[in-house]
């Protein structure tokens, strides 16, 4: 908890200065951009390797008829003119078909074709090749014509073109640009809707989860700020579910907290003038020793021992508001003695309604601080005595309290028992919380609370331990060099 007057600039988190804010729609918005793009561009490339091999197909197939023609014509070749136009027809600077054995040949130029580029030999083309010669004709085109070999109809073992690449590359980028432009209208569709759709199921609600977050934050003890979870059944559900659990266990411990911090102010308001008025009357009631009435002069120490203890009470109830207990003075104490202490100052000897048994051995002593301890036996002896004071003792039997001590297992045991009607099973969860563990009406539970810390503080447990009739406090000290039994 921040402790008021210090500084809170350590607390505060902020974004990195010369970051630019990209929200969580962007970020989604963006990343799904850029999957549907990588996923284009693995379209393409098989798309273009594609195209290519079907546009030289194209050209194969017109061959083809060419070479028809060639099988069929007379020894001496074709009618004038016939050969520019079957050419022409095809795109193809020469065409060659194996007939029976022999090469036919139709040619532009009078002379035989130049030399190629590359061949491309459609009959036995796998597709990393095509999708690899397809990249290189767009990055870096052939200067020269290229062959291309394909299969042949008729009796024709097979034709071959020679053919600019030229026509081939513009055709191929012509092809690239529709793509890209129905490429760019499928991401920006697909985005679209993924980002609608994302937007819908998982940014909204985490957006709403945050802005929860930030309300939470500027007013955390409001229960008006806890998240209403929604009815979903997935991961942000149970994260709706997760919060408003956490929201409702912080807020109800600010509470408490501040609770704790005006009960704090509260006593150090009264404590000066509440104990200037012990002081006092301890101070009249000294005068009682050097009375010559006997009853008086016993009773008298008793007395000033109470008004002293209710002055420490006083300010030890100021240190239980700042949350300061002071660290125990440690030094061997008998425990019947102090048993027997705290039972004269809350009136069991004289108590008819309810018995006392000290079964604490004589010779058993504990290493603590016999004030601080003597806090401790007094709050579970008090809650023992409400208890069998206000319901009784069960079964009818007479009320009893007994108090019992011995060494076990490294450890001093005391046990506070009761014959009464035990503690409620609702108040056993948060029975050593203050505020939150009292088991009589009206009560604050400060008393468990107070016991449990100065046990704490000497290294020791306290505990309800199950019993069949009435309640069972179990206080459990280290056993130290010197102790005896």
């Amino acid at each position: 908890m921040h402790e008021p007057g210090s500084p809170r600039h350590d607390l505060s988190i902020s974004m990195p200065r010369g970051l630019t804010r990209l929200g969580l729609s962007a970020k989604l918005l963006l990343v799904t951009v850029l999957f549907v793009m990588l996923a284009e561009v693995l379209i393409y490339v098989p798309s273009i390797a594609n195209f290519r091999r079907n546009w030289l197909n194209d050209r194969i197939a017109a061959a083809q008829v060419a070479a028809l023609v060639l099988e069929g014509a007379p020894e001496d070749g074709l009618p004038e003119g016939s050969e520019n136009r079957l050419l022409m027809g095809v795109g193809a600077r020469a065409i060659a078909a194996r007939v029976g054995g022999a090469r036919r040949l139709l040619s532009l130029d009078s002379m035989p074709p130049p030399e190629v580029a590359r061949s491309v030999d459609l009959r036995n083309l796998d597709w990393w090749t095509s999708i690899r010669e397809a990249i290189s004709v767009l990055i870096a085109p052939a200067t020269m014509p290229i062959r291309v070999v394909g299969e042949a109809v008729g009796g024709a073992d097979f034709v071959e073109i020679v053919i600019d690449e030229a026509p081939l590359r513009r055709a191929m980028l012509k092809f690239s640009w529709s793509l890209l432009l129905i490429s760019l209208l499928l991401i920006g569709l697909t985005a679209l809707a993924v980002y609608i759709a994302l937007n819908s199921l998982i940014v909204g609600p985490i957006r709403q989860l945050a802005a929860n977050v930030m309300e939470f934050e500027a007013e955390p003890e409001n229960p008006q700020r806890v998240i209403e979870p929604s009815l979903r059944a997935d991961e942000i559900g149970e994260a709706e579910r997760a919060l408003a659990r956490m929201q409702m266990t912080l807020a109800g411990e600010l509470r408490t907290k501040k609770h704790l911090a005006e009960l704090g102010l509260a006593v150090s308001k009264i404590n000066h003038d509440l104990r200037n008025m012990l002081a006092a009357a301890q101070l009249m009631s000294d005068q009682l020793v050097e009375t010559r009435d006997a009853k008086i002069r016993r009773f008298a120490p008793r007395l000033i021992a109470t008004l002293g203890r209710a002055i420490e009470f006083c300010q030890a109830t100021l240190a239980y508001g700042r949350a300061a207990e002071a660290t125990p003075a440690i030094r061997q104490v008998t425990l019947r003695q102090l048993v027997a202490e705290q039972a004269e100052l809350l009136g069991l000897p004289d108590n008819k309604q309810l018995r006392f048994d000290n079964q604490v051995p004589a010779e058993l002593t504990a290493a603590c601080d016999p004030d601080q301890m003597a806090r401790v036996l007094t709050n579970l002896m008090r809650n023992a005595i409400q208890a069998l004071t206000q319901a009784g003792a069960e079964a009818g039997s007479q009320p009893l309290l007994t108090v019992t001590g011995a060494p076990t297992n490294g450890s001093v045991t005391l046990r506070v028992i009761d014959n009464g009607p035990g503690v409620p099973q609702r108040a056993r969860a948060n029975l050593f919380q203050a505020f939150r563990g009292s088991v009589t009406p009206g009560g604050t539970g400060l008393g468990l609370a107070v016991a449990a810390e100065l046990v704490r503080l000497h290294g020791g447990t306290i505990e309800l331990e199950p019993s069949p009739v009435g309640a069972v406090f179990r206080v459990s000290l280290p056993l130290r060099r010197g102790n005896g039994h």
